[in-house]
């Protein structure tokens, strides 16, 4: 293996311990690493995965595989999977073994309450990255933002609001 797939593993490994809110709370960090830091892939190239990853069924850690295997094949892709769940699920599992030890605690309480606005910082980061990569132009601006008060303001599902701007992208409006 080579030396950009270990850093990329070892980055995994500290952004499974990040990941409390799911694979949103990390892919701004993960884009940094990705893109800005080693340039393993291009901004558009990480956007574009991480758009499939979401019209794709199955959990969202399918982006991950995507980064992976965009990097360096399939088994690197089915790898990187394994090297971000595994230690966030040892994790849970000490977790839920210690929680109700630990549910009347005073420092566990404080935890818990102070995982919250973490979570929400690194979700509004990653929101705000992802935004910036995918609006390049004034139309491609309104498309996300029609995308976004979609999804606050109805119940169409995120499959069917990234079908209406796929749409708009082969008029050739984006």
């Amino acid at each position: 293996m080579d030396d950009a797939v270990l850093s990329l593993f070892g980055h995994l490994i500290l952004q499974s311990l990040m990941a409390i809110g799911g694979i949103y709370v990390v892919v701004a960090e993960l884009q940094r690493v990705v893109v800005v830091e080693n340039g393993w892939m291009g901004a558009e190239d990480f956007a574009s995965l991480f758009a499939l990853a979401q019209a794709a069924p199955g959990p969202n850690t399918i982006f991950v595989a995507l980064v992976g295997w965009r990097m360096a094949g399939l088994w690197v892709g089915a790898l990187a999977v394994v090297v971000f769940v595994l230690p966030s699920f040892i994790l849970s599992v000490l977790l839920a073994r210690g929680w109700s030890r630990w549910a009347d605690q005073r420092w566990f309480g404080l935890l818990r309450k102070g995982l919250v606005p973490v979570t929400v910082g690194l979700l509004a980061s990653s929101a705000a990255l992802l935004t910036q990569t995918a609006s390049v132009t004034p139309v491609a601006m309104c498309v996300t933002g029609g995308a976004a008060a979609l999804s606050l303001r109805t119940r169409l599902p995120p499959l069917a609001i990234l079908a209406l701007a796929a749409i708009l992208g082969a008029a050739g409006l984006v």
